[in-house]
């Protein structure tokens, strides 16, 4: 574990020594974390209308209360002020609704219904089977080299593979698909320079026209997959009472949605929990011993690491939470890794447990009505990853040249750029 992991407020800083857009923080915030909860657990950030919040207990409450703090962010998601050329190109295509993550009830309602009828538990079950065949093969590519690059040869393709193939997209475009879910994630940062926001415009916009053509296609002619489930399922409209088909502007939202969902957190959290691991051998040594413990290891890993490092609400109206006055229309960020670090509900939240009792009380996905739909799958899937994992190789080493364990500089999504490994086989 990292010294500065270990680190806490008794050190004396205040929240203002920490700038939590800053790489440092943002590789190990956990001192920064710590701070708040002590001192300020609802802190406005320097010089922004943002106000995070990062007890687990205040992130429970506030989730519950969906009429003060609403999910309609989605003026959020082109990054601040796009510039003219930007927008320019977004005009190209189909422009953003509410859907799931950014409506509120009754709104919400309509879209949660339909997609817990996609991410369903028997759906998921019976894809087990499927999901390991990919894990093997994946292990397959790389097992006699003794070594490999873990993010691009496993942890990116199994969950890009798994989403796409549910999808209905064929995998001679999954090097595209993977580019249109990188800039969908990096809008999210709201730190892309403004190059990258023009390079992430264009790949949105055809990402939109690659899928409109194929839902054009599936209304025509239907296929087992996701994609033909949300074309063509009749709806029941909680706002209107009336039943219709989803309109193109939803189903381009529903899709990007599933898109980043589907592949970004879960790579990021294998990434993350196998350097864990690496860097915990008693640990890891238990999880190899008994692979009963792989599933609340998970549950330890989804706290440790948290992939969705913090979600926005929109504040309603004028508020107040802990004595601090939050404005209306401000923003409040719901810092989830901090919450699944706080000590008043996990002891030595910085060390990793795979036998920790309360585990799975982290709002890794989450929390309330917002609570991810695809929690069901990204469990499934890492637990049958690590399970091949550990089926089949042992003696794991972070190859330290080749890897760069920063994190990407985004501050809703939590992900290493890259790791590299050895190993031998069993």
């Amino acid at each position: 574990m990292d010294n500065t992991a270990k680190k806490t407020a008794a050190t004396g800083k205040c929240p203002m020594d920490f700038n939590f857009f800053d790489q440092e923080t943002l590789n190990c915030p956990y001192e920064f974390y710590e701070t708040l909860q002590e001192q300020a657990p609802v802190y406005h950030l320097p010089d922004t209308n943002i106000y995070m919040v990062s007890r687990h207990a205040d992130i429970k409450k506030i989730s519950k209360d969906t009429k003060t703090f609403s999910n309609n962010f989605n003026h959020l998601l082109k990054g601040p002020e796009p510039a003219p050329e930007v927008t320019e190109i977004y005009n190209r295509a189909w422009q953003p609704v509410d859907t799931l993550v950014t409506a509120d009830p009754p709104k919400h309602k309509t879209y949660r219904t339909l997609v817990n009828k996609v991410f369903n538990l028997k759906r998921v079950n019976t894809m087990a089977e499927y999901m390991e065949k990919i894990v093997h093969e994946l292990i397959d590519g790389f097992i006699e080299k003794g070594e490999c690059d873990f993010v691009k040869e496993f942890t990116t393709p199994l969950p890009v593979y798994v989403i796409a193939d549910q999808l209905g997209v064929p995998r001679k475009d999954l090097k595209e698909f993977k580019e249109w879910s990188d800039s969908f994630a990096r809008r999210l940062s709201q730190l892309a320079t403004p190059e990258e926001q023009i390079e992430d415009a264009e790949n949105i916009v055809a990402f939109q026209f690659y899928f409109a053509d194929m839902i054009k296609k599936r209304s025509e002619e239907p296929k087992d997959d996701m994609i033909t489930d949300l074309v063509n399922t009749v709806i029941n409209d909680a706002e209107t009472g009336e039943q219709r088909k989803l309109s193109m502007e939803e189903l381009q939202n529903l899709l990007q949605q599933l898109m980043v969902a589907g592949n970004e957190t879960t790579t990021s959290a294998i990434t993350s929990g196998m350097v864990s691991l690496i860097n915990n051998p008693q640990q890891m040594q238990a999880i190899q011993a008994d692979p009963g413990k792989i599933a609340n290891a998970v549950e330890e890993i989804l706290r440790m690491e948290s992939p969705s490092a913090g979600l926005w609400r929109v504040v309603t109206e004028d508020t107040e939470l802990h004595g601090v006055k939050i404005p209306k229309e401000s923003l409040v960020m719901l810092r989830y890794h901090a919450a699944n670090h706080d000590r008043a509900v996990f002891e030595n939240p910085t060390d990793i447990d795979i036998e920790r009792s309360n585990a799975s009380d982290h709002i890794a996905f989450g929390q309330g009505i917002h609570f991810c739909p695809g929690a069901m799958l990204a469990r499934k899937e890492m637990v049958i990853a690590f399970t091949a994992l550990f089926e089949r190789l042992k003696d794991f080493e972070i190859v330290e040249e080749k890897s760069d364990l920063n994190f990407w500089p985004n501050i809703v999504l939590r992900g290493r750029k890259g790791l590299y490994l050895s190993f031998k086989k069993k």
